[in-house]
């Protein structure tokens, strides 16, 4: 398998996840903000031009994290990370997909248009810088809510540490850095940020 792998929170999520797994995945760097990813012969293996993408022995090539780690999870059990159950399951992909709806695509589509507008204004659709403020807002208000939603556990998923906890801490690492912090009374937050950044697969490469 080769992972095609680039600067940004989705490439870093499905990164942290194969180092959990304990896997060796070849890597093939891409070059984002070179535009690499938006022309050949990367949009022969993904026409949408994103980041991450697994290519198979086979030649086939997974695209999208989700389906990324849908398929890692099938060849690599171990460690679960999805969980071992239908209901742990369950639970792992609804707060998976509420992370991913409600945090990271205000997010990343706040940071389009606010701080990287200069770069992917010619390369895609975005909003106005007005509309990025409001999603930085948003993504706020949200991450908020889920603090409460999670106070005395350890984990997103209780004492479970899985794929929910991994996209999480890659959305939140990116707005550390792209003037999108934890807020400060997101208390239980800044705790389970703090304890998941000593883990070794948050630095994988």
């Amino acid at each position: 398998m080769k992972l095609y792998t680039s600067v940004g929170p989705n490439p870093h999520v499905v990164r942290m996840f194969v180092a959990e797994k304990g896997m060796d995945i070849d890597r093939v760097p891409i070059d984002l903000p070179g535009g690499e990813n938006r022309r050949e012969p990367f949009l022969s293996l993904n026409p949408s031009g994103t980041s991450p993408i697994l290519a198979l022995p086979s030649g086939q090539v997974i695209c999208e994290i989700l389906p990324i780690f849908e398929y890692l999870e099938e060849v690599h059990p171990e460690p679960v990370l999805i969980g071992r159950t239908p209901e742990e399951r369950a639970e792992t992909r609804m707060w998976s997909r509420r992370i991913d709806l409600g945090l990271a695509e205000p997010m990343t589509n706040a940071f389009r248009s606010c701080e990287a507008r200069g770069l992917f204004e010619n390369r895609r659709p975005i909003l106005s810088s007005e509309a990025g403020e409001e999603l930085k807002a948003m993504a706020r208000q949200y991450l908020l809510w889920l603090d409460g939603q999670w106070q005395g556990r350890q984990f997103v998923c209780g004492d479970r540490f899985t794929l929910a906890d991994v996209m999480l801490f890659a959305f939140l690492d990116f707005g550390e850095h792209v003037g999108q912090p934890i807020p400060q009374e997101a208390a239980w937050v800044r705790d389970w940020y703090g304890r998941v950044k000593a883990r070794p697969s948050t630095t994988a490469e």
